[in-house]
């Protein structure tokens, strides 16, 4: 159907509409599952409501202070190997749940940030800096260093393979990363 596309500029609306439909529904049939179920959304909201804003707030600033200009000269192609020192530091020392990171990923690719880079980033979260004294507890610390040069190298195979085989077309107003 139409109105399912991935693309289409209804389908947030849509699936909104559906999933109030459906609690509609179960207000309907079981008013207690439905206040169990409202209570638990509400309470969930609170608790996710200052990553959200987190998030909004990185991106307004992200567009608002950040150029395609800027974003290219660090990590476009013409940056050469320094976007990927970028990519694994900037994965090492990230914080927080991925999916916070997603909302910004998405961004940093519409103003032309490749996938490989992305990739390299998502890869190297792995990496935790502040896990090193709890790994130190329990592994060698030869068996930790081989490990974090194995999860680097891997890295930058897994985004060199998505620049070289993965050419997905960015839309016209984007850089070319």
């Amino acid at each position: 159907m139409e109105i399912f596309k991935k693309n289409s500029k209804n389908t947030k609306i849509y699936f909104l509409g559906f999933v109030i439909l459906i609690y509609l529904i179960i207000g309907i049939f079981n008013l207690e599952l439905f206040k169990n179920s409202l209570s638990f959304f509400s309470e969930l909201f609170i608790k996710i409501f200052p990553v959200f804003f987190l998030v909004f707030t990185f991106s307004f600033i992200l567009n608002f202070f950040i150029t395609q200009k800027q974003i290219n000269h660090y990590i476009g192609k013409s940056s050469g190997y320094k976007r990927w020192i970028i990519a694994i530091l900037a994965g090492i020392i990230s914080v927080g749940p991925v999916f916070v990171w997603y909302p910004i990923l998405k961004n940093l690719q519409t103003k032309g940030v490749g996938y490989g880079f992305i990739a390299t980033f998502i890869y190297n979260r792995a990496i935790k800096l502040a896990f090193i004294p709890v790994f130190l507890i329990y592994f060698d610390w030869k068996y930790i260093l081989t490990l974090f040069i194995v999860l680097i190298v891997f890295s930058l195979i897994q985004g060199l393979i998505f620049e070289k085989f993965i050419n997905i077309k960015l839309p016209k107003e984007t850089l070319n990363s």
